[in-house]
This record gives C-alpha cells, sequence and structure tokens, in this order.
C-alpha cells in the first residue's frame, strides 16, 4: 500500500536521472525477488507451465529478472505522472502502424500486461489526439487509487471506466470515435471466463476483446510495449483484418495465440506474478 509519503518519493524519483531510477529498480527487484517468495513460486510456476522445455536455472533467471522489470515499471511511475512533459515524449518512443489510430474509426487497442502497460497508455493519451477510455478497478486504499486516477489521465481526454458501470457505456464510447484501451489477458476468476488455451494449456479468459470489437462495430489495433535501456518502445501493430467473428471463443483463443508470440519475444516482460491458471477446470490439478 502506498501512502502520501510514499507518493512524494515517486515524485523525487522524476527528477532523477533514468539510470538512477533504473539502478534502483533492480536493486529493488532482487531484493523482492528474494524475499516475496510466495510470487516468486507464482512466477515459477507460471513459467515451468508454459515453457516446460526451458531448464531449472533459465526458469529461475526469468523469474529474477520478471522480477526487476517490474519493480523498474512501478518506479518508472515517478516519471511518469510527475515528470516534465518534454521529458516524458522523450523516453516514450510511438512507433509503427500509428495511422491505425489516425481519424476516428471505433478502436480498441488490444494492450497485453507487460511490465511496460502504464507506459503504453501514457504515450498514447500524450501523443495521440483522440479520446481514450480505459476500464477501472477502483483501489481499496483511497490514496493509492487517488493517485494512480491522477497519473493516468494526465494526458489528453481520456477517462477511466469503473468496472461496476456495466458495458454499456464502453459499447458507446467506442461507437462515438473514442479509442478503448483493454487489458483481457488476465484471469478474472469463472464467472465470465471461458477456457481457451495459453501455451497448450487451459487458461480461464474472458472473451472481452471479442465481445467489445463486435458490439462496438471497432477495428482491433495491438499495441505492444518493450521496456528499454532508455525508456520505452510502445510499437502498434496493424489491426486484424480477421477479428472478430462470430464465435468469441474461437476469437479468444486466436488472442492468446497471437499473444505467445510477444512474449516469447521478451518473456521477462510479460508480467507473470500473476496468476495466470488460478481458474482450473474440473478435476484438473491446482498449478500453484
Amino acid at each position: 500500500m502506498i501512502s502520501r509519503a510514499g507518493i512524494a518519493f515517486m515524485r523525487l524519483l522524476a527528477r532523477l536521472p533514468l539510470a538512477w531510477v533504473r539502478t534502483l529498480g533492480l536493486a529493488l527487484g532482487v531484493f523482492l525477488y528474494w524475499t516475496i517468495w510466495p510470487r516468486r513460486h507464482v512466477v515459477d510456476a507460471n513459467l515451468r507451465t508454459c515453457y516446460p522445455q526451458w531448464t531449472g536455472a533459465r526458469r529461475r533467471r526469468v523469474t529474477r529478472d520478471v522480477f526487476i522489470h517490474v519493480a523498474r515499471a512501478w518506479l518508472d511511475r515517478g516519471w511518469l505522472w510527475h515528470g516534465q512533459t518534454d521529458a516524458i515524449r522523450g523516453r516514450l518512443v510511438l512507433a509503427g502502424a500509428l495511422d491505425e489510430l489516425a481519424g476516428d474509426a471505433p478502436t480498441l487497442v488490444f494492450a497485453p500486461h507487460f511490465v511496460g502497460m502504464d507506459a503504453g497508455w501514457t504515450a498514447l493519451t500524450q501523443q495521440v489526439a483522440r479520446r481514450f477510455v480505459g476500464i477501472y478497478t477502483r483501489q481499496s486504499n483511497a490514496v493509492l487509487d487517488a493517485w494512480i486516477l491522477e497519473g493516468r489521465h494526465r494526458f489528453g481526454q481520456s477517462r477511466p471506466f469503473g468496472r461496476e458501470q456495466g458495458v454499456r457505456g464502453l459499447v458507446s464510447a467506442l461507437r462515438n470515435g473514442e479509442v478503448m484501451y483493454l487489458l483481457p489477458d488476465m484471469n478474472f476468476g469463472p464467472e465470465e471466463s471461458i477456457f481457451v488455451p495459453f501455451y497448450g494449456v487451459p487458461a480461464a479468459t474472458v472473451p472481452s476483446l471479442s465481445r467489445f470489437a463486435r458490439l462496438g462495430r471497432a477495428k482491433v489495433v495491438p499495441v505492444v510495449t518493450r521496456m528499454t535501456p532508455a525508456g520505452y518502445e510502445v510499437r502498434v501493430l496493424p489491426s486484424w483484418a480477421d477479428f472478430p467473428t462470430d464465435d468469441s471463443q474461437a476469437d479468444t483463443a486466436l488472442m492468446n495465440l497471437r499473444l505467445q508470440e510477444w512474449i516469447d519475444a521478451m518473456p521477462e516482460q510479460y508480467y507473470w506474478v500473476h496468476k495466470r491458471f488460478k481458474t482450473r477446470p474440473a478435476g484438473a490439478p491446482s498449478v500453484y
């Protein structure tokens, strides 16, 4: 949980050279790797499930690197949310199929849970002249909640949309030309999820990407954010010509399959600290 003193510390980080912030992130990540062993077990179990061909040594190395990248991304919120505007723009390189975000066509951004997900949102809202909407889960800590909302909606025309508000407003926003930033690649429980393969293992996955694209009559544009020594590269990929279809289960399986390609390119930057396989099919043993 973050306090007002913690936020003051994050403001201070915004004034430091990026190399110093990343060095602090390295130290913090290694410390958390050695001390928070339950979460280390989660990362190890996820990697063991998705990469059974890896040796134990490689799995331990990537697990440690995951903690380092998560820690660095957390500290980077200091300059993302409190740094000078020009400095932020210089550290966020927006590249790729930028024409996909031009105009006012209904657009659904598929932003997977890489550690740079907040940097990706900041880059888009700062550098793309569109209105944006994102789904927000309210935090129990009021100080943390206010800090996150202020930081994420610092630039451009963007607004949060609470999960409790339902889907009607989001669909309306899409149809009216707002860009929706969606991160559906997590386990949100069995209520609205379906089981589709993720690295060949049945994984409870919300079919929201397919449903919002269909209801909002929106194109799906993947955006993959990579942490770099100089900041982040936010790469806009071509929209999916074959998405959505009338089969939300097939669409969701395709989403996971394409996501795997991006994870394979930088497994240490995916958010493996999440219990991706927490919900299991009936009778299946626990992964954790």
